[in-house]
């Protein structure tokens, strides 16, 4: 079992892998480089970290746990949909925020307008479209229907822990690291 003293070290260990740096580049250049995901620093995630910082950890975080597992997912598909998970382009801790949409509602509703944002902006497949809509299970309601989603998932709680709790911290508004 994984001890709370060990996260940090797990969390350095996924951070600075350059296979992984190097995937996510392979499988969602277009992504990474894109102007309107680069909206995405502008955000604050979780504490003090941005949501693209919060994307990145999430989809390095899902390569390392299918590595790991050998859960033998598509890696192209688990990138693409952890990198645009939370692609919801607004501040939720603002109460005006979207269309009167209560922060404390922003858990239920971020799937669905990160979906549309994405499909508008990207082209997203099957896969990818039910690793976003699907990330935030139980509030989703209907489970992840691949194994993508299913680590996807995990890797968004893992992460959003660490960051909610100050065991990672993040940067702020950041500029991309991949652009």
């Amino acid at each position: 079992m994984v001890e709370r003293q060990d996260f940090p070290r797990l969390w350095k260990k996924i951070e600075i892998d350059d296979s992984v740096r190097n995937r996510l580049i392979k499988h969602a250049e277009d992504i990474l480089k894109s102007d309107k995901y680069h909206k995405t620093c502008d955000f604050i995630q979780h504490g003090d970290v941005s949501v693209y910082e919060h994307c990145l950890m999430v989809a390095a975080c899902a390569l390392h746990i299918n590595d790991t597992f050998k859960f033998n997912c598509n890696e192209r598909a688990l990138v693409r949909g952890a990198l645009l998970h939370d692609y919801f382009l607004y501040d939720w801790h603002d109460h005006d925020c979207i269309d009167n949409i209560h922060p404390k509602l922003h858990g239920f509703y971020h799937p669905g307008i990160a979906l549309k944002n994405a499909s508008r902006d990207f082209n997203l497949s099957p896969i990818e479209k039910d690793i976003i809509k699907k990330h935030m299970w139980p509030l989703t309601v209907i489970p992840p229907s691949c194994r993508e989603a299913w680590v996807v998932t995990m890797a968004d709680k893992y992460s959003s822990l660490l960051e909610t709790v100050k065991i990672r911290k993040g940067h702020g508004k950041t500029k991309p690291k991949y652009a």
